[in-house]
């Protein structure tokens, strides 16, 4: 995992109020907002195969990864993978944040990195 904690951001439609994420971009009817960095896990799976390219912009040696849905309170649910938990302990309503997790590594080398859930830890 790494630091700092990003922030998601999601749409808030100027007429009725729904969030959605992402942000729709070019469309006035959507305003920016910043959603909660911690939710609840409200479904989830593992992925035990290699999915196809594209959309798949993972490494090419594939290991299985859990993801699912997490429920940012008065916002939105978001789909994501989810990172440094075992998958024997994920756990329907047990809290999560969102982080930074390595995804790829582009042309040059460099660590290209996307959002995923974590399960909160208090140190």
């Amino acid at each position: 995992m790494d630091s700092p904690i990003p922030a998601l951001v999601g749409g808030r439609h100027r007429d009725t109020g729904q969030i959605m994420f992402p942000c729709p971009t070019g469309n006035a009817l959507y305003e920016p907002v910043t959603l909660p960095s911690r939710g609840t896990l409200w479904s989830w799976t593992v992925q035990r195969y290699r999915p196809k390219t594209p959309p798949y912009a993972g490494p090419e040696e594939f290991t299985p990864f859990a993801l699912g849905y997490v429920e940012l309170p008065g916002a939105v649910i978001v789909e994501a993978p989810f990172v440094d938990v075992d998958f024997d302990d994920l756990r329907i309503g047990m809290e999560m944040e969102t982080v930074l997790a390595p995804l790829n590594v582009d042309a040059q080398g460099r660590t290209i990195r996307t959002f995923a859930f974590a399960p909160v830890r208090e140190d």
